[in-house]
C-alpha cells in the first residue's frame, strides 16, 4: 500500500491538510493596533472541509484494492480542496470587511505560508489520481494478454 507513489502523494496531501488546520492562514493588524488571525479552526465550515479532506486522503491509501473507488475518492477530494480554498479566501475577505464595517479597518495584513498549502494539496491529489489512473490502466492492459 505505500509501496505505491499515489499513497505518499495521498499521505503527504493529509499531512498538508493537517498542517494548514493548525496555523494561522492569515494575519492582520487593525488601525487601532490590535492584531487579528483567521485559522481554519476558528471557523466551523473551514474545519469541517479540512477535515474531511484530511480523512478522505488517509481512507483512500487504503482503498489500494478497488483502484476505481480509489480515483473518484481522490477526485472527490480535490473538489474539496478547491472549496477549502476558495472558502478560506472568502473567509478572510468576510472578516476584513466585518471590521471595517464596525469602524477599524485593517491597516496591514498578510495571508501567512499554511494559506498556500491547500494548492500543494490539490497538486498532491491529481498526482494521486494519476498515479491510480496509470495503475488501472496497467492492470487493464495485463488483463488484455491473459
Amino acid at each position: 500500500m505505500i509501496q505505491r507513489i499515489q499513497s505518499l502523494y495521498l499521505l503527504l496531501a493529509a499531512g498538508a491538510g493537517a498542517a494548514t488546520l493548525s496555523f494561522n492562514l492569515w494575519t492582520a493588524k487593525l488601525s487601532n493596533g490590535t492584531a487579528i488571525s483567521v485559522n481554519a479552526s476558528s471557523n466551523y465550515l473551514l474545519f469541517v472541509l479540512y477535515v474531511i479532506i484530511i480523512l478522505l486522503a488517509l481512507f483512500c491509501i487504503f482503498l489500494f484494492k478497488k483502484r476505481k473507488l480509489q480515483f473518484r475518492l481522490t477526485i472527490f477530494n480535490i473538489l474539496f480542496a478547491f472549496a477549502a480554498l476558495g472558502y478560506t479566501y472568502y473567509t478572510v475577505k468576510e472578516t476584513g470587511n466585518k471590521f471595517a464595517a464596525s469602524g477599524t479597518p485593517v491597516a496591514t495584513g498578510s495571508f501567512q505560508f499554511p494559506a498556500f498549502l491547500p494548492v500543494l494539496m490539490i497538486i498532491l491529489l491529481f498526482m494521486a489520481a494519476r498515479g491510480i489512473y496509470k495503475d488501472e490502466k496497467l492492470i487493464k492492459s495485463l488483463d488484455r494478454l491473459r
